[in-house]
């Protein structure tokens, strides 16, 4: 995270909203992009990755589950290929060149990274990192972090779903 950047807070109010602001999400992306999540266990990082598929139009039919053990999982949608990355289990990114990060990153889908901060040196500039956090039992701050250029595109695309 060298460049400049701006960010934006939104707020949910639990699951359903998480994955309606991950689906707004998956609707403006179209490959080539890299979200990078952060937050502690149970923030909801999944949740708002199964919106994105929602949006990129993965099938309701394939279950998005955090890829834990597996490190990374695909998933077909009509607009890109979501590339669902967890990096949870590893150390750091030294351990990403057995995962094929490289072709992931470069392979024109949309690829999610869970648990970013252990990887941030990896993590391109132009990336749109998001960082979720409780502020209750199922409500959660969402702060969205991008170049400015990208930010506003980014605020005028929630606030144009609903989200102020």
């Amino acid at each position: 995270m060298g460049r400049n950047r701006s960010s934006f807070v939104l707020t949910s109010e639990g699951p359903t909203e998480t994955l309606r602001i991950g689906k707004i999400l998956g609707n403006s992306l179209r490959g080539g992009e890299v979200v990078a999540l952060t937050g502690g266990l149970g923030a909801g990082k999944t949740c708002l990755t199964q919106g994105i598929a929602v949006g990129l139009g993965v099938s309701a039919s394939y279950p998005v589950t955090s890829p834990t053990f597996t490190l990374v999982n695909e998933y077909r949608g009509k607009e890109a290929v979501l590339y669902h990355l967890d990096v949870y289990r590893l150390k750091g990114s030294a351990d990403l060149d057995e995962t094929g990060y490289e072709e992931y990153l470069l392979g024109g889908g949309v690829l999610v990274i869970e648990w970013a901060e252990k990887i941030l040196d990896a993590v391109p500039d132009e990336a749109l990192f998001i960082a979720l956090s409780w502020l209750g039992e199922n409500v959660r701050k969402i702060e969205f972090s991008a170049c400015p250029e990208k930010i506003d595109f980014w605020q005028k695309t929630f606030k144009e779903g609903g989200f102020q």
